[in-house]
């Protein structure tokens, strides 16, 4: 079976915003209309859930907010659903999902990260429908440097596009922009410096399969799970293997290296051609340290690991589509990942 795409989006089509996992509170609800304001500026229809608001840790019940989600995923008018941001519960949604009927729809983009990582590795898995793991929409108004692409970009590409990121030379320090005190920020600050590392070894690298992953607090959750049998997905979609990306949010350096472990053991690298892995601001744990979390669960798997990659928590963030043939190029002077949206 092949990798199912969305077709991409033109100006006038109808972009979904539902909070899956953690609603706004009002006094973000002005970046919200900043970001909501952004995609109509580029000449899209914007679609407003129900489930946004913050009764709670999430927007919503876990069923409010599976309904929500699987309506917007099948509505054939909805062409892209982009939730606000992530949060911490959106897991409790998984049984509740009408999987049949996503599998049946017309494949819609869903696009973010951090919580919604879990979502959309699960649909990726479970339907065979390529999922974009990249700026969420209260980011969405933030200029991506070059030559990272925005998900605006990859989403309105055309079918069978070719599109070849790299390294930001420059990636955000610790902390947060305070979009209280300016809902209208478009600039990342930019203070940290450094680019794609490699860990395993020397040599260059050239690997090439199927992009599949997401943050490590949320997806190793799916190990074990009807949407996490990576296995299975190899065998129905991915007989060139995979390229797994991984990122830690906010975890220290131990409970890392133990998911890590984990999903080793869970068989989530078996079919893994190169593991890349985010940069971090997680803290470390005495004596070992977020590089050490990797290097123990990973130095020894036999295929290139690459770290201080863009696309984790700290911006700016890779547009990675899972689902996608990618291949990654490492070499002290070039590194490059190039994906095939067919």
């Amino acid at each position: 079976m092949t990798i199912r795409y969305p077709r991409p989006l033109s100006p006038g089509d109808l972009i979904g915003v539902t909070a899956p996992s953690a609603g706004v509170p009002d006094a973000l609800r002005p970046r919200l209309e900043v970001a909501i304001g952004h995609l109509r500026s580029h000449g899209f229809d914007v679609r407003l859930g129900r489930c946004l608001g913050t009764p709670g840790p999430t927007s919503a019940p876990a069923a409010e907010r599976a309904a929500e989600l699987t309506d917007m995923l099948t509505d054939p008018e909805v062409r892209a659903v982009v939730p606000p941001w992530g949060g911490v519960l959106a897991m409790d949604l998984l049984r509740h999902l009408d999987w049949d009927r996503i599998a049946a729809a017309e494949p819609t983009w869903m696009v973010g990260y951090s919580d919604v990582a879990m979502l959309l590795t699960a649909l990726t898995v479970r339907t065979g429908t390529a999922t974009l793991h990249g700026q969420n929409l209260m980011d969405t108004p933030y200029r991506v440097p070059a030559p990272l692409l925005p998900w605006l970009d990859v989403v309105t590409a055309p079918a069978g596009a070719v599109l070849t990121q790299g390294p930001s030379r420059m990636h955000r320090g610790e902390g947060f922009d305070d979009w209280v005190a300016d809902p209208t920020t478009t600039s990342y600050t930019l203070t940290g410096s450094g680019t794609w590392g490699r860990l395993d070894g020397e040599g260059d690298v050239q690997a090439t399969g199927r992009l599949l992953g997401g943050c490590i607090e949320v997806v190793a959750n799916l190990a074990g799970t009807p949407e996490g049998d990576l296995a299975g997905f190899v065998d129905r979609h991915a007989p060139e293997g995979l390229l797994v990306h991984l990122e830690a949010a906010e975890a220290s350096a131990l409970e890392i290296g133990r998911r890590l472990h984990g999903l080793r053991r869970a068989g989530w690298f078996d079919h893994a051609n190169a593991v890349l892995v985010a940069r971090t601001h997680a803290p470390d744990s005495p004596g070992y340290s977020q590089r050490d979390a990797v290097a123990d669960a990973l130095g020894d798997l036999g295929v290139p690991v690459l770290v201080d990659v863009d696309c984790g928590h700290v911006p700016p963030h890779l547009a990675l589509v899972n689902g996608a043939l990618a291949t990654v190029r490492w070499t002290p002077g070039q590194k490059a990942l190039t994906q095939t949206l067919v």
